[in-house]
């Protein structure tokens, strides 16, 4: 059944506690005892089910890059999108028993791809009469169960967000999302579940919701005075026992929180990131946890918990639609109840099927319509640009982020009292494929420098600050030592940090030593051929989510804000070319910053 948010949000009858209960009074009769049907096992006294998983679907309905213009590929032949997810769902509901199976998702649906953005921005679900979500319509004829709130679910506002929920035939779930002024639940906690067994004794399945508390600081703008949001293992210990007391037989947690109990956003919030490891063995009562945001697999991963000694089985599937997570629950009846007596996981992979042909039929429409507005040519270049090299090179396709970035800030800036400051901006390698061909300029080329919906802010930093901030970029290179070997493709990723972690400053000149230890690596900072004064001032034009601590650089979340826009900065990228007509890189490209060991450059 759909769940009504109203049980929620503007009812006096709110109780900061919901259930959304669905059952399987559609489901064939069950089979007799001895047998079940896909599912059930033969004796009386025991009863398997699955629960499948998706997360990170970050917008992704096909196998289809709209960046590229072309079908999905990666190095390892992955696929993606929930047509695919589709099959193999049908596929283990013609295995199971469709009545002996969940499907459920751990959140960040509705951002990451230009078909999701469209429904968003260019014609958007929250429009009079406006269309509903590709991501709710293929979601619910796939015939999802719940799905917990990730943070990006928060990148184009509450509005935008109420109306997915609006248009989703099953629960959005947030026990840690909070209305800030009464802090009861904003989103349904919890969603119950009822198996109809072949024995006559149902199992109650309690799917609890847990979103990432970072959202308070990513998307500041969007939620601040609107809703809070606590640490996961708080809100878990809360209605663990809540949802065992309510007769649950089988708790299952949708966690959009990655299981290494790091954080990306230092200091800044008391409650970490990545809790779902910490979750699972500090709370007791749980006994599987779907794990998202941290684009990792994890096909199973167990954790003791502490106070019942027992383990909490874990799986993260792989983002975008690429894995499908099983958890293969086996109970037993005894004494007048419901145990589980094992759980195991295992994901399958999405690149050994087709696409369902009903999603595709479903979606076609809104498929073509993405596709004809990337193509559209807003522009020229006079040559080709790649990020192929952007982790260890200071490349054109990186300056034209940056360049347009500054020019935007002291666009903003003029006439005030900091225009006669330098300008500098930041900027990562957001995608090592994006890249800009010669001639004719769409907006997928241009949208593709940046497939984020970071929006752009001014934050004033001094000299010593910069030199801070790039020590701690500079960390993302790996420690080389001067005469050995080099391989550019095992420079980067230093303890894990992602490319879109690494940021390269434009308007100032550095050598990054790769030979040094961390944090003395910034070697001649200069502006403009002299040294910078740590005591100088600079405008930084930084996108929000480092504004907001994403990724924990030292100073800039707590540098005063001088302006900040509400347009995303690939918007603003568009909207230059669109303006200018001709991308030149010789107006704005120049090698500011490179790697060098004892001063001898890395790379040539």
């Amino acid at each position: 059944m759909a769940f009504d948010r109203r049980t929620f949000l503007g009812s006096s009858a709110a109780t900061g506690a919901a259930v959304a209960l669905t059952g399987a009074a559609g489901a064939p009769a069950a089979a007799a005892q001895g047998g079940s049907e896909g599912g059930g096992a033969a004796s009386a006294r025991t009863y398997s089910f699955t629960v499948m998983g998706t997360t990170d679907l970050h917008g992704n309905v096909f196998n289809w890059d709209y960046f590229t213009d072309k079908e999905f590929d990666d190095k390892a032949h992955n696929d993606v999108g929930l047509a695919k997810i589709s099959t193999l769902v049908n596929q283990v509901r013609a295995e199971k028993g469709r009545r002996n199976t969940l499907l459920i998702d751990a959140g960040d649906t509705i951002q990451g791809t230009q078909l999701s953005y469209y429904y968003a921005k260019v014609d958007p679900i929250t429009a009079r009469r406006g269309p509903v979500h590709p991501m709710a319509q293929a979601m619910n004829a796939i015939g999802y169960d719940a799905a917990a709130l990730g943070n990006h679910e928060f990148n184009y506002g509450i509005p935008v967000l109420r109306k997915f929920e609006e248009q989703c035939d099953f629960p959005l779930l947030g026990a840690n999302a909070l209305d800030a002024r009464t802090l009861r639940p904003a989103f349904a906690p919890y969603s119950m579940h009822r198996l109809r067994t072949p024995h006559g004794r149902d199992v109650k399945v309690a799917v609890l919701g847990l979103t990432n508390p970072g959202i308070a600081i990513w998307d500041k703008a969007n939620v601040q005075g609107k809703m809070t949001f606590p640490g996961l293992e708080e809100q878990a210990a809360k209605y663990v026992p809540r949802l065992r007391s309510m007769g649950a037989d089988v708790v299952i947690v949708s966690a959009h929180s990655g299981s290494s109990g790091t954080s990306s956003y230092g200091d800044q919030l008391p409650y970490v990131e990545n809790a779902a490891g910490l979750v699972a063995e500090q709370v007791p009562g749980i006994d599987a946890i779907l794990v998202g945001h941290a684009h990792t697999e994890i096909p199973e991963y167990r954790v003791r918990n502490k106070a019942t000694g027992k383990d909490v089985v874990l799986s993260e599937p792989l983002k975008w639609g690429q894995r499908l997570t099983l958890f293969d629950f086996e109970l037993c009846w005894a004494r007048g109840r419901w145990t589980v007596e094992k759980v195991a996981a295992r994901v399958l992979n999405s690149n050994t099927v087709a696409e369902d042909p009903a999603i595709v039929r479903l979606l076609s429409d809104e498929h073509r319509k993405v596709v004809a507005y990337v193509n559209q040519v807003i522009g020229t270049s006079t040559q080709a640009m790649s990020s192929a090299e952007g982790p260890v090179k200071d490349v054109p396709i990186i300056d034209l982020i940056n360049h347009v970035q500054a020019e935007t800030v002291k666009g903003a800036l003029a006439g005030s009292e900091w225009a006669q400051l330098p300008v500098l901006s930041q900027a990562s390698c957001f995608s090592r494929t994006a890249s800009i061909p010669a001639g004719q300029v769409t907006i997928r080329d241009a949208a593709g420098l940046y497939p984020f919906e970071n929006t752009l802010e001014a934050r004033l930093l001094t000299g010593a600050q910069l030199k801070d901030y790039l020590e701690y970029s500079a960390r993302y290179y790996v420690q080389t030592a001067p005469g050995a070997p080099v391989d550019p493709a095992k420079l980067t990723n230093a303890e894990n940090i992602p490319d879109y972690n690494y940021d390269a400053v434009y308007g100032v000149t550095y050598d990054v030593d790769i030979a040094q230890p961390v944090g003395s690596r910034i070697v001649g900072l200069a502006f403009q051929g002299r040294p910078v004064d740590p005591a100088a001032q600079f405008v930084l034009a930084v996108n929000n989510y480092r504004a907001s601590g994403g990724g924990a650089f030292p100073h800039v979340p707590k540098a005063r804000q001088l302006w900040a826009n509400s347009d995303e900065i690939r918007n603003t990228i568009i909207q230059w070319v669109k303006v200018k007509g001709t991308v030149d890189p010789a107006q704005f490209a120049s090698v500011d910053w490179r790697l060098t060991r004892a001063g001898v450059p890395v790379l040539p």
